[in-house]
């Protein structure tokens, strides 16, 4: 199975050209920029008409005007996660997104405690800490930003491989101890240039 990795296009999808060949495509969140309806709006109207087989899209945090939102008429073949799973093809998809309000709670912990055990593929909106989050710290440095409760529920898990994005500057694909990282972010981290889509194969 291909699959077709995108993250945090910030608006910016139209000017994703020449998309790869794949039999899914996923969004990672934050396809919005400040988080308003029209943008998400704007943003499901590209995506469903993408020519793939299967679409699946979570949350991020830019994307709050989707918190608690009921999403009705998508095309069968596009798939909203929001701390749910689909089967295709014999592999089992779950998503989580990362809206402010489950962050600032204990939510998002329940969230990542929920992640069933037999989860091939997991879409997060944060990394899990340590793989592919580093990023500037107020001061400069470079610090992790992904997530220690998740990185503690990954050991439990038997995964194939982990989708995500959020931070910036750490756009890129890691093969570690049999699963494969992807952090799909498409925006540069001065938000000026556009990375090119991660393409996988499980």
């Amino acid at each position: 199975m291909k699959i077709l990795h995108l993250s945090d296009t910030h608006g910016a999808h139209y000017r994703l050209k020449n998309l790869p060949k794949a039999d899914i495509v996923i969004h990672s969140g934050d396809f919005c920029m400040v988080g308003e309806e029209r943008e998400a709006l704007d943003f499901l109207n590209w995506f469903c008409d993408l020519s793939y087989r299967h679409k699946i899209f979570i949350c991020g945090n830019h994307d709050e005007c989707l918190y608690d939102a009921n999403i009705n008429g998508l095309d069968s073949n596009v798939h909203y996660l929001c701390n749910s799973g689909i089967v295709i093809d014999g592999v089992r998809f779950y998503g989580i997104p990362m809206f402010t309000e489950d962050c600032i709670s204990s939510q998002q912990t329940r969230n990542y405690s929920a992640i069933p055990d037999d989860t091939d593929v997991l879409i997060t909106h944060s990394p899990a800490y340590g793989i592919l989050d580093l990023d500037d710290s107020i001061d400069g440095e470079l610090i992790n930003y992904g997530s220690e409760e998740l990185l503690c529920r990954l050991s439990a898990l038997n995964l194939r491989a982990h989708l995500f994005g959020h931070i910036h500057r750490q756009h890129g694909i890691l093969h570690q101890d049999g699963i494969i990282y992807s952090n799909g972010a498409i925006m540069s981290e001065d938000y000026t240039q556009l990375n090119i889509p991660n393409l996988i194969d499980i």
